[in-house]
């Protein structure tokens, strides 16, 4: 499907065993929010325009979120990868934390790593903080769902960060009506 995973010496057995399905990479995308960094943080139009409605909403109850991550291309999902490799980490751990390219969320523009002040980024004490606690409660209401919760069938790591919007059928996660995973669904 893509050179990527020759590349990075991922099988299409391995695909196939964890279910995972093919993520299309955005082509139409706007800023949805500017880090403290300067970075900028690219979503399709409607989970930028649901990004923007949660955050507020969030803000008046008094919930500081903001975006760690969100679109990534396959090249930029290639070189997380690689990194690891080169780092010493064996691919089926790396494939435990990080989807392969061309299976990742981020590629569609619609998935957004959140963090709140005063938290870690990306770590699952995020799950501890008063604004996951909000968002398992009103993320549903703007289109977002946890994408990856514990025990999911995908063999991801629990990542209470990740939230992704379901506009049509999510690339990674089941017919939400028929596999409930969480309060949020």
């Amino acid at each position: 499907m893509n050179t990527h995973l020759a590349e990075l010496g991922i099988s299409s057995e391995l695909i196939a065993a964890r279910g995972l399905r093919v993520c299309e990479e955005a082509t139409s995308l706007e800023v949805a929010e500017v880090g403290m960094d300067g970075r900028e943080h690219l979503l399709v139009a409607s989970a930028s325009k649901a990004w923007r409605s949660l955050k507020a909403a969030a803000l008046v109850d008094g919930i500081d979120l903001f975006i760690v991550s969100a679109f990534r291309s396959f090249d930029r999902q290639a070189e997380i990868i690689r990194q690891k490799i080169e780092a010493g980490v064996a691919v089926e751990n790396i494939l435990t934390v990080c989807a392969p390219p061309g299976f990742s969320e981020h590629h569609t523009g619609r998935a957004i790593d959140l963090s709140t002040p005063g938290c870690r980024t990306l770590e699952v004490e995020f799950d501890q903080t008063t604004a996951y606690g909000w968002l398992d409660k009103h993320a549903a209401e703007f289109g977002y769902y946890l994408s990856y919760p514990i025990g999911n069938s995908w063999g991801y790591q629990y990542e209470p960060w990740h939230w992704c919007l379901q506009d049509a059928q999510p690339c990674n996660a089941p017919d939400l009506h028929e596999n409930p995973r969480s309060s949020v669904i």
